[in-house]
C-alpha cells in the first residue's frame, strides 16, 4: 500500500476503493488478511491516515462514495466514517477524558522507572516477544508500517489489557507513536470501549477461534493466538463520572469575516487548504506542525514522517493556489513575529479538536481567540453531527439520513437503515 502523505495520493485511493465500499466491504470488512503485496487489505478503505491529516475530509469520502452506491447499499461504509465523527464530538463534549488520559499514560510511564518487573513486561509486548503470535505479528506490523486493520487493533487491545494487564493507558500510547492515523478522539475512546469504559460494563474479549478465521486469508495463514484470557476477565472500572459539557462550536463563515488580510494557519489534522473551501484567499499560509506531541517517547518512523510530510505537502500546496508567502511556526518560537513581519493581524485557523495538536498550539493561540483576531474554520459535517454525539453510537446512527441532506450530501434523499447497527 503506497501511504505517500499528499492530498493527491489520498484522492486516489479513494478513487481505487469506491467500487468496493458497497456489499464487498460489508462481507468482507472484518478479515485482517495482513499487508501482503499491496492487495491484502483491499476490503477496506485504508483512507485514515489522508484522513487524519486533514489532506481529505470526510464529506469527500462519503459524497464520492454516495455517486456510486446507494445510501442502502453502503451503509456499513456510510456507519464507520460516521464513527470516526462521533468520537470526535463525544470527546469534545468530555474533554476531560483526554486530560486525564494525558495525566493517567504519564504516571503509567513513570511507574515503568519503579518496577522492572513491569518494565519487562512491556518492553516484551512492545517488542513483540510475548509468545502470543497474532500479537507479536501485529506489534512488528504496526512498528515496521506504521498501520494496523481494525479488527487487529481491537484484538491488539483486548489481549494488552486482559492478558497481559497492562495499564490501558500505556497501549493507547504506543499506538499514538506509531499509527499514522493516530486520532487523539478515535484511538483513546476506542480503547477505553474494549476495556470497558466508554460503555461502561460492556468490554471486548478477543478469542482465539475469532482471531483465526478473519486472519485466514493473510499470506502466512491464520495467526494464533493461545493462552488468552477467557469471559472471565472483568471490565474495567473507574471512579470518574465524565459529565457532558455544551458544545460551543463556531458558526459557518462569511465572506465578511475574511474580508480583511488573513492567515491561514494549516496544523497536523488540518493540513490542506481544499476541504476547508475557504471564500478568499489569505495573504500569508502559515504551518504549524506538532506531531510529536501526541506522546512524551518517541515517535515512529512512520507515523512522525506521515505527519510532517502531509502538513509539508500541504503548506507548498496551499501557498501555490493562492500565490501568497509561506512561513513556518516552529514548536517553540512565537507567533506574533510571522504575523507581525508580513503585516497581518487576523487568522484563519482550522478547528482544533480536544487533543494534543490543541494542547499544543492553544497557549499562544488563545490571547489572539480573546482579542476577535481568529476566524475559526469547522466543516458543516462536524457542525451538525457532533451534538448527536451524547452518549452512544446509536444517536448519531439514527440522524445519519437527515445529517446527509443537511449537509448537502449526494443521494440525501435515499435512506439509510436507522439503526445502521455498529461494529460495536
Amino acid at each position: 500500500m503506497d501511504f505517500t502523505p499528499t492530498r493527491a495520493r489520498g484522492l486516489d485511493r479513494l478513487a481505487q476503493f469506491l467500487p468496493a465500499a458497497g456489499r464487498r466491504y460489508a462481507d468482507t470488512r472484518n478479515a485482517d488478511n495482513g499487508p501482503g503485496d499491496g492487495h491484502g487489505r483491499n476490503n477496506v478503505s485504508q483512507l485514515s491516515p489522508w484522513l487524519h491529516a486533514g489532506l481529505i475530509s470526510e464529506t469527500e469520502v462519503l459524497d464520492a462514495v454516495l455517486s456510486q452506491h446507494s445510501p442502502r447499499g453502503a451503509e456499513k461504509f456510510i456507519a464507520e466514517v460516521f464513527w470516526r465523527i462521533y468520537f470526535k464530538g463525544y470527546l469534545e463534549q468530555r474533554p476531560a477524558i483526554w486530560d486525564d488520559f494525558c495525566t493517567g499514560r504519564d504516571n503509567a510511564l513513570a511507574a515503568l522507572d519503579a518496577n522492572s518487573g513491569l518494565r519487562a513486561a512491556y518492553t516484551k509486548a512492545t517488542e513483540g516477544r510475548t509468545g502470543i503470535e497474532a500479537f507479536d505479528v501485529w506489534v512488528h506490523e504496526l512498528t515496521e508500517t506504521g498501520y494496523l486493520h481494525n479488527h487487529a487493533r481491537m484484538w491488539f487491545a483486548s489481549i494488552w489489557i486482559f492478558t497481559l494487564k497492562l495499564d490501558w493507558r500505556l497501549g493507547a500510547d504506543f499506538f499514538l507513536r506509531h499509527l499514522m492515523d493516530a486520532d487523539a478522539a478515535s484511538n483513546t475512546l476506542s480503547w477505553r470501549w474494549v476495556a470497558g469504559l466508554h460503555t461502561k460494563g460492556k468490554h471486548y474479549i478477543a478469542r482465539a477461534d475469532n482471531i483465526a478465521r478473519y486472519t485466514a486469508g493473510r499470506p502466512e495463514g491464520a495467526l494464533a493466538a493461545a493462552r488468552l484470557a477467557g469471559d472471565e476477565a472483568e471490565p474495567l472500572t473507574e471512579q470518574q463520572d465524565y459529565g457532558r459539557q455544551k458544545l460551543d462550536l463556531p458558526a459557518p463563515v462569511r465572506d465578511a469575516d475574511l474580508a480583511k488580510p488573513f492567515a491561514l494557519v494549516l496544523h497536523d489534522e488540518a493540513a490542506h487548504h481544499a476541504p476547508l473551501a475557504l471564500p478568499t484567499a489569505p495573504a500569508l499560509v502559515i504551518a504549524a506542525g506538532r506531531s510529536g506531541a501526541r506522546s512524551p517517547g518517541t515517535l515512529g518512523f512512520h507515523a512522525r514522517g506521515f505527519a510532517e510530510d502531509a502538513l509539508a505537502s500541504g503548506h507548498a500546496e496551499a501557498a501555490a493556489a493562492f500565490g501568497c508567502p509561506a512561513a513556518v511556526w516552529a514548536e517553540g518560537a512565537p507567533l506574533a513575529p510571522l504575523l507581525a513581519e508580513a503585516g497581518i493581524t487576523r487568522l484563519a485557523v482550522p478547528y482544533l479538536p480536544t487533543g494534543w495538536t490543541r494542547d499544543a498550539l492553544w497557549p499562544e493561540l488563545a490571547p489572539l481567540v480573546g482579542e476577535g483576531r481568529v476566524v475559526t474554520l469547522l466543516g458543516d459535517l462536524d457542525r451538525t453531527t457532533w451534538p448527536h454525539a451524547k452518549a452512544g453510537f446509536f444517536g448519531v446512527a439514527k440522524a445519519i439520513d437527515g445529517l446527509l441532506a443537511e449537509c448537502g450530501t449526494r443521494d440525501e434523499a435515499s435512506k439509510i437503515n436507522p439503526v445502521l447497527t455498529a461494529r460495536r
